[in-house]
Parts: C-alpha cells; structure tokens; sequence
C-alpha cells in the first residue's frame, strides 16, 4: 500500500501560493528570494527520487505539466518528473497529455483509495492546496513535510482548511535549513 506525502512550500503565516513566480499573486516567486541552501536542494531531490508517483490537484498539474517536458538538469529531477506516473484529481480536466499522467475523477476518497492500494511507496503530492485539504479531510494524508520560509506575505492561499477540524500529527523530523527555513515532517498521529 502507497503513503501519500504531501510537501510544501510554505511561508510562516501559512502561505503556499505561487512560490515559483509563475502565477499573477503579488509576492509570486517568494522563495527565491531566501536561500535553501545544498541540504535543501538534495532534500527536494531525494524526496522526488524516493516517490513511485506522483498526485496532483489540477492547477498544480496543468502549471506542471506546461513546464517540465521541455526541463533539462544534471540532476535528473527534470527526467524523474517527466518519467514517472503521474495521477491528477480533476471533475474539470478532459485531457492529460503529460507521459505517464492519469485522470482521477470519480468519488475523491475512492479513486485515491484505489492508487494508494495500487502503489507500492510513497505518492508524492506537491503543491495542490485544495487536494492536499481533501486529503486531510478524508484521512488520506499519512505524511506532510513542509519547508517553512522565515517570511510573512500577509495574505494568498493557505494550505490548511478552516473546517473546525482537530487533526493530530506527529513530529518525525525537524532541521534548519539555508537561510533560516525550518524543514520539518509530520506523520498522522
């Protein structure tokens, strides 16, 4: 059975939007302003190359999917991104021509019920704020690793839902990285 790992970039008043710059939000591109440093860089690589999957909202999969088959790097993240499967959770999307890519569109908790019994590993979400608050509210999330900038944007998307909700997490793992960013992972209680 597949666990599903949702990682974020994530200002400290709760801010995920467009952290890239390649959306029309007043402070895009935010977390190339702060430095991740090497340990950050190996931390988003290793966390990429040790995902069988990946599951995606569709905003995140369309900005995705537009960007990375024409990415190259040394790394090979662009090669592990392009290569791997890819699921997207839509009721909208009709078409998913990204290699490898999937539609999701039945019963939320049910079709990614099915991928995580179909995977063997870790299904890794990025971004996708409004599937990873589906997640949390189906009991679908099993880890969340955020990379917590030490910047407050006053405003934007936030990650979690305001629904009243008590969910309890476990510390597993807390650094600091770069300039300043705590990286740290929760694991469902």
């Amino acid at each position: 059975m597949g666990k599903i790992v949702a990682t974020e970039f994530i200002s400290l008043d709760g801010v995920i939007e467009d952290p890239g710059g390649a959306e029309d939000f007043a402070h895009g591109g935010w977390t190339f302003e702060i430095d991740r440093g090497e340990e950050g860089d190996k931390f988003k690589l290793g966390e990429l190359e040790e995902a069988e999957a990946q599951l995606l909202g569709r905003v995140t999969y369309e900005g995705f999917a537009a960007a990375w088959p024409s990415m190259e790097d040394d790394v090979g993240f662009a090669e592990k991104m392009n290569s791997m499967p890819k699921y997207v959770y839509s009721t909208t999307l009709t078409a998913a021509d990204w290699q490898n890519s999937t539609i999701l569109s039945g019963d939320f908790a049910e079709s990614i019920g099915e991928v995580k019994d179909e995977i063997d590993g870790d299904i890794l979400v990025a971004g996708s704020a409004s599937l990873v608050q589906g997640l949390i509210a189906a009991d679908l999330l099993d880890e969340l690793r955020l990379m917590v900038f030490p910047v407050l944007l006053g405003g934007g998307k936030k990650l979690f839902p305001k629904d009243g909700r008590k969910v309890p997490l476990t510390l597993s793992d807390a650094r600091t990285i770069g300039a300043g960013i705590q990286l740290v992972t929760y694991e469902r209680a």
